[in-house]
């Protein structure tokens, strides 16, 4: 199980932009934007990104009638997926993860055949919070923000919304 150490702090601004063209069906360029946050990532939130990616894969071969190719990437997806807790930075991870594997089912029940009779309403989209959480580090003690001020109840750690590129960054 990944630690929910890996889950603190904000998605990548690419990962969100990734997440919202997911959820408009758009799984190319779903996949380029989480790309980009994968790359430019430094922790293991990477490899979230990174199995949200080839889940968009699989759904891009679904719509072009790719039955061999969903099936080989969704396999890779799990590895990338299956360690996340249920919720990470703000992504319902198990939600996303169950959902896809209804996705899976049905096209293996239609098998290759018929995969042109795929339902795409099945293509459930990634239900994720745009909140941002951010953890004092001074105390550990998860912030709250307001009136473009980030503050700890903890121990009073204070930052103004324009210095949060430089400590959260």
């Amino acid at each position: 199980m990944q630690s929910s150490n890996n889950c603190n702090g904000v998605l990548h601004e690419k990962a969100i932009e990734g997440l919202k063209l997911f959820n408009e069906g758009k799984f190319f360029e779903a996949h380029e934007e989480l790309e980009t946050a994968w790359r430019d990532e430094t922790g293991k939130v990477r490899d979230l990104y990174q199995g949200i990616l080839q889940v968009a894969v699989t759904y891009l071969h679904i719509t072009r009638g790719n039955y061999e190719g969903a099936v080989k990437v969704y396999g890779r997806s799990l590895k990338w997926l299956k360690d996340w807790p249920d919720i990470c930075r703000g992504i319902q991870v198990k939600k996303f993860r169950d959902d896809a594997e209804l996705v899976i089912k049905e096209l293996e029940k239609l098998g290759k055949e018929n995969i042109g009779r795929f339902n795409k309403s099945l293509f459930k989209q990634i239900v994720w919070n745009e909140k941002r959480k951010w953890i004092c580090d001074r105390c550990g003690s998860e912030m709250h923000e307001k009136n473009c001020k980030v503050s700890c109840p903890n121990c009073g750690n204070r930052f103004d919304c324009s210095d949060l590129n430089i400590y959260f960054d």
